[in-house]
């Protein structure tokens, strides 16, 4: 029978992280004596980052005795106690591979039920001052588990511990964390994983997001970097976008591109050498080329291409890319498109019209200011009229008095849901946003206010993401800059969408510590090559990676936080 050694608590203190402050609870010292247990945590106990760690799913983090003298004798240490890990219960037995998710314990006068696996988090690495220690969770089959209060009541240590439910689907704890964290992903354990009750809401939310993701989101780009391409036509569309149509110097076709994608153009400036890079995305040009509408902004790269571009003239571009696809099913399809926005949906149009074996409808939703700004307009017609059960909403938000209502545009003013729903839009459909930030917010938060199925709602951005950092505290927000102190004379690293390019430094351990130290928004949770919430697109260039990650990234990315340029990089971030 298992016996609970050790009842560990700890208040909010500041943990270090790279001279950086880390409020966190996971310093846990045992406690003499009954322990009371609430509804989400331990009397005397809490945690600083309750989006990780804390709630009811993940009230008592449980770690085990046999994984104390495993990372003794693995990392050579005798002075892990219990506590070290920031577990709250220490106990002797109850194995992650033995244990399912799902299984409910007695202990003392509390009952508990395993609800997840630990999650891995860059703090553990701090605490035990060995960086890699969460990816080492996963590779080793310990990360511990979380457990939810079924009943209050008191335990101590010494108490016996009695399972007193068995899950009806049995998928262990170390499963279930490597299902998450390592390839392959079988389909069938995934629904296994996701029809498991106790599982927390995050980690089926993870779950079903591997099996909604398409296949073709992996593929390989067709070619790395850049290369030459000749500009084949241009052609103005509406008032201030430009079609440019790009081809092999050779002639032979380029490889298609999937519907949504875009891609990357570099320029480099003839005297100062300085690269600007930029992502547009493809709207369906003749077989074998790539199509790319721009849109005229004034100083900057488009203004260049629009005004210096010339046909014959050759561009650097990267192979067609991007997560923002079109899926094959038979929902319904609704196209939302504002302004410039109107680039990747036109492929997508293209390819629903072109598909003779679609019975379900398409609607077709584009917002612009007036008629002159219409781009596309003639092409989209025909694409429509080709579609038997497609529909055409057109909102001009100030319509000018040549724009006849009923014959120009469907309606004056802004493009809003409830329009949309009173036309007859369906909710169930599958819904593809791209233009303005405010207007893919405002969209999508209110079509899953309205029902709308969340993985079911595409969006489209090419500026720059939010930033996601678990338990760091607030900074202020800065438009991207150099590092601050002296430059480096490492190879040039550029981010694309912060528009930012700077000598790679030596004293930044990896890209994501580069990243941070301008400023520029990133995404991360672990630090050590596991969770992959990192992962960005490489758009040229070769890394090396300390310490090696648990998995490598998709092909064209890289792993942010624990890769190192070897020669000149550019990245989509």
């Amino acid at each position: 029978m298992a016996i609970l050694v050790s009842v560990n608590v700890g208040g909010v203190r500041d943990l270090d992280w790279g001279g950086r402050r880390v409020p966190s609870g996971i310093d846990k010292r045992p406690v003499d004596g009954p322990v009371a247990v609430g509804a989400i945590n331990l009397a005397g106990d809490d945690q600083a980052d309750r989006m990780g760690h804390g709630g009811e799913h993940r009230a008592v983090l449980v770690y085990q005795m046999a994984s104390y003298r495993h990372w003794a004798a693995f990392l050579q240490r005798d002075d892990l106690e219990p506590g070290g890990f920031g577990e709250n219960l220490t106990v002797d037995g109850l194995s992650d591979e033995e244990v399912a998710i799902g299984d409910r314990f007695a202990i003392g006068s509390a009952v508990f039920e395993v609800t997840q696996p630990r999650v891995t988090c860059y703090k553990l690495g701090a605490r035990l001052k060995r960086h890699d220690m969460p990816a080492l969770l996963v590779a080793h089959r310990r990360p511990g588990f979380y457990m939810r209060v079924i009943r209050q009541g008191t335990i101590c240590a010494g108490d016996t511990i009695a399972r007193v439910a068995t899950a009806a689907t049995r998928m262990s704890v170390a499963d279930i964390d490597t299902l998450l964290y390592r390839e392959p992903r079988p389909r069938d354990l995934l629904e296994r994983a996701i029809a498991i009750p106790a599982l927390s809401e995050g980690w089926r939310g993870s779950f079903r997001g591997y099996l909604n993701t398409p296949a073709v989101e992996v593929s390989t780009p067709a070619w790395p970097g850049f290369r030459g391409l000749r500009l084949l036509s241009r052609t103005p569309t509406g008032s201030d976008i430009c079609a440019f149509v790009l081809g092999a110097p050779d002639g032979t076709p380029l490889p298609r591109e999937l519907p949504g994608q875009h891609v990357a153009v570099r320029l480099r400036h003839a005297t100062t050498g300085q690269v600007s890079v930029r992502m547009y995305s493809l709207c369906g040009g003749p077989p074998g080329t790539y199509r790319i509408g721009v849109k005229r902004i004034e100083g900057g790269v488009s203004a260049w291409l629009h005004d210096h571009l010339a046909v014959g003239d050759s561009l650097d571009t990267s192979a067609p890319r991007g997560t923002f696809l079109l899926e094959s099913d038979d929902r319904p399809v609704v196209l939302v498109a504002a302004g410039v926005g109107v680039t990747p949906m036109l492929s997508m149009l293209r390819a629903v019209c072109g598909d003779a074996t679609r019975r379900a409808p398409v609607w077709w939703i584009q917002a612009v200011r007036d008629g002159a700004h219409l781009p596309f307009n003639d092409e989209v017609e025909t694409l429509l009229a080709s579609a038997p059960r497609a529909r055409r909403l057109r909102f001009f938000s100030a319509p000018s008095e040549a724009d006849v209502p009923g014959v120009a545009f469907e309606h004056a003013g802004r493009l809003t849901l409830d329009v949309l729903t009173r036309e007859g839009v369906p909710l169930d459909a599958a819904f593809y946003v791209c233009g303005p930030d405010a207007m893919m917010t405002a969209m999508g938060t209110a079509l899953r206010n309205a029902g709308a199925s969340p993985a079911a709602i595409h969006q489209e951005t090419f500026g720059s993401l939010d930033a996601f950092a678990p338990g760091l505290d607030a900074r202020t927000s800065r438009p991207p800059h150099a590092p601050e102190g002296e430059q480096g004379g490492g190879p040039s690293v550029t981010f694309a969408r912060s528009r930012l390019t700077v000598p790679w430094q030596d004293r930044f351990a990896s890209l994501l510590e580069l990243a941070e130290a301008c400023d520029v928004p990133v995404r991360w949770s672990c630090r050590t090559g596991v969770c992959h919430n990192c992962q960005t697109p490489m758009l040229d260039g070769d890394v090396t990676y300390a310490p090696e990650p648990l998995a490598p990234p998709d092909p064209g990315q890289v792993l942010l936080c624990c890769a190192r340029p070897k020669a000149a990089i550019e990245l989509d971030l």
